[in-house]
């Protein structure tokens, strides 16, 4: 019985380790970017996107498919950095397991 105990206090250790991750990956901004930086997009670890920078040099009235296109993969660059940070972090408490709803 006191082995079930310890391993009960560990295990609430350990979430309570990974509560306090999963609230700092809202602090943390990651960046992602398209077309050599013109189109860069920060989201934050929480994966909400914080902000989308265009420089002029993006805009072309004639070709709004272009911009359509760099902001997408500017957004998506940023998305899955954002998941490798989550990975990285968590991996610390979850060993690499994927649990659903973590992250």
């Amino acid at each position: 019985m006191n082995n079930m105990n310890q391993m009960m206090k560990q295990v609430k250790k350990m979430q309570e380790q990974m509560m306090k991750a999963q609230e700092e990956l809202g602090t943390k901004s990651i960046e992602g970017s398209a077309g050599g930086g013109v189109v860069t997009v920060v989201v934050n670890g929480h994966k909400n996107v914080q902000s989308i920078i265009i420089k002029p040099e993006a805009v072309d009235p004639d070709d709004v498919e272009m911009l359509q296109d760099l902001v997408l993969t500017a957004v998506n660059d940023a998305l899955n950095k954002a998941d490798e940070l989550a990975n990285k972090d968590m991996g610390k408490y979850t060993g690499g397991m994927k649990i659903p709803g973590l992250f």
